[in-house]
């Protein structure tokens, strides 16, 4: 099959509004994203993240570029509020060039934002040191 653009969707959330909680929970998502469906950043489109109104000490785009993502292009955004929704709630939206048919993409909700869309959240349990380490190697490994 040729490569064809595919969306590849995620959300997580924060306990605060702090630039860490930010960066470090995007850059979970992003792992679980990269990982569960094997993403070479060279055939990244593009990302689009959102937040929430509640959020705003950082942009989650870093924590894409603090991944490696230097040439993909990164957009952030407010997600529109919708009385009653989940809060302090960060959302990307990856537009990748791959083989992969729709449904072999794995979407990735975690934390509270699993009730966003459980019938999408049933991951296998993640070992949440193990991300951190690959995570940390990824940082490590890219150019400042």
């Amino acid at each position: 099959m040729p490569l064809v653009c595919r969306g590849v969707r995620g959300a997580t959330t924060v306990e605060e509004n702090s630039r860490e909680a930010i960066l470090k929970a995007t850059r979970q998502l992003l792992a679980l994203v990269i990982r569960r469906n094997e993403i070479d950043p060279a055939l990244v489109a593009s990302a689009i993240f959102t937040v929430t109104k509640d959020l705003g000490a950082e942009f989650p785009a870093l924590a894409a570029r603090q991944l490696g993502w230097l040439e993909v292009p990164l957009l952030c955004g407010y997600e529109i509020e919708v009385p009653g929704s989940l809060g302090k709630c960060i959302r990307v939206l990856v537009h990748w060039n791959t083989d992969k048919l729709q449904n072999e993409i794995q979407h990735v909700y975690i934390h509270d934002a699993t009730r966003l869309r459980p019938d999408l959240s049933k991951l296998p349990p993640v070992d949440w040191d193990e991300l951190e380490s690959w995570i940390k190697t990824q940082m490590n490994s890219k150019p400042a």
